[in-house]
């Protein structure tokens, strides 16, 4: 999810002409899936040169009691890294109003917290607001895609976790909303692992993955709103973050087989699981008629 998610934003900052670490990101839900997104971003902001430090005052994070603050108790672990000394702040779109990002992004699973009057805010604050709402299935989602462009006059840089269909703006524009599904990365990555043994499985190896995926969209792509390839293409896409993490993890000394095989792209694709079976039967010909009398 961490994976993907990424991906996605790295792909929309090509639209926004910033770097991930020049974003400023809200997130709705605390949970495991949202600290786990958060980290990788972290990682992306800091191989952009942000020290982690600094990339931890643009993160924030909203769960069912509001803005996680320093002044709360009870803190669980993984949220006290993410928590602020700003004052306590129970609605979301106060926490918008009062941090200004440049993204939010929803996996709480509770639909339609993305509401018109925040869905306008974000547009108020950016030209190109970013909203990721990754909650599954759709009717979970925080907001759809058409509420999301609806409301920010169709600038909005949209990704879900759920299919949405084209979106027809005012201006006849269709978009094709970018689904962040997880079938982009673990494949690819899974592939990697096991044709080259690798270990440990960093956060380094996701976030290549994310690269990798994201290097994968293209100009047109963007232009009609996908933030991701499209799933038509995942087994080239799932051999090309594989043959990108193998060569991460054998530039790292992460790599089992130890040295690079000739042709690293081959040796992956050699190790691809083929769903087609070999004929058992020898193969049928006429008997000559000839022989027939």
């Amino acid at each position: 999810t961490a994976s993907v998610a990424v991906a996605g934003l790295l792909a929309a900052v090509r639209l926004t002409k910033k770097r991930v670490s020049d974003n400023v990101f809200l997130f709705q839900g605390a949970g495991e899936a949202n600290i786990g997104i958060a980290k990788l971003i972290l990682e992306a902001m800091q191989e952009e040169g942000m020290q982690r430090e600094e990339g931890l005052k643009k993160i924030f994070m909203v769960d069912s009691k509001g803005l996680i603050t320093k002044t709360r108790s009870g803190l669980s672990g993984h949220k006290q890294e993410f928590a602020k000394d700003l004052p306590d702040t129970p609605s979301l779109l106060e926490c918008v109003r009062l941090v200004k990002p440049t993204g939010i992004i929803g996996a709480a699973a509770v639909p339609g917290t993305f509401t018109p009057e925040l869905l306008q805010e974000m547009g108020q604050l950016n030209d190109r607001p970013i909203v990721f709402a990754l909650s599954n299935p759709t009717s979970q989602a925080e907001c759809t895609a058409e509420e999301a462009y609806k409301h920010t006059g169709g600038r909005a840089i949209f990704a879900s976790g759920s299919p949405f269909g084209p979106v027809k703006l005012d201006n006849g524009t269709v978009l094709y909303p970018g689904q962040g599904n997880n079938a982009y990365i673990f494949p690819g990555v899974a592939l990697a692992i096991v044709a080259c043994g690798i270990r440990p499985i960093t956060d380094k190896v996701f976030l290549r993955a994310a690269q990798t995926l994201a290097g994968l969209v293209t100009d047109q792509h963007l232009a009609e709103g996908r933030l991701y390839p499209p799933l038509a293409d995942i087994q080239a896409v799932s051999l090309e973050i594989a043959v990108k993490v193998a060569e991460h993890a054998l530039r790292h000394g992460l790599a089992g087989i130890g040295q690079a095989p000739p042709d690293l792209p081959a040796y992956i694709s050699d190790r691809v699981y083929r769903t087609d079976y070999p004929d058992i039967v020898p193969e049928p010909y006429d008997w000559p008629a000839d022989h027939c009398k």
